[in-house]
């Protein structure tokens, strides 16, 4: 196995597209509130949190496989299509990845979404496995998303 790889996921959801993209833009504040095992606390570093150049620390709770803290800076955004590319550049992921850069793209499908998550990672060594843990998280996270939405929704 080599030491770079590619990961994908696609996870469809009942709640719609833009729906979805305001609760990830408002993560920062939503996460630890709505999600506390598994984000402790999410602070704004550097820019608005959502812009790119933006730098976000995230204070994992117990939920988090992997990691406890991590330092990711937003590297695009693209509102027309709902996307959001983010780097990792702090934290203990960097011990086992030299770089991870993930995207998030959410599609409307009738009155759901498409989310489709991809990673692009390095590794420090051959002895460490490709991020399955983290795309894991990830889907765990969009349902547990989807699951608040609609229940915000019927409320």
């Amino acid at each position: 196995m080599g030491l770079t790889g590619v990961l994908h996921v696609e996870v469809e959801v009942k709640s719609p597209a833009e729906k979805f993209w305001v609760a990830l833009a408002d993560g920062i504040n939503l996460f630890p509130k709505e999600f506390p095992k598994d984000y402790k606390t999410m602070q704004v570093l550097a820019g608005d949190g959502n812009s790119p150049g933006s730098i976000r620390l995230i204070i994992y709770g117990e939920g988090s496989p992997l990691v406890k803290v991590s330092a990711e800076r937003i590297e695009a955004v693209d509102l027309e299509n709902k996307s959001m590319t983010y780097s990792i550049i702090g934290g203990e992921m960097l011990e086992y990845y030299k770089t991870f850069k993930g995207t998030i793209t959410i599609t409307p499908k009738g009155g759901g979404s498409i989310l489709k998550w991809s990673a692009e990672f390095e590794k420090t060594g051959h002895g460490i496995e490709d991020p399955h843990v983290i795309k894991d998280f990830a889907v765990k996270n969009f349902k547990e998303i989807d699951e608040y939405l609609l229940k915000q929704s019927s409320v």
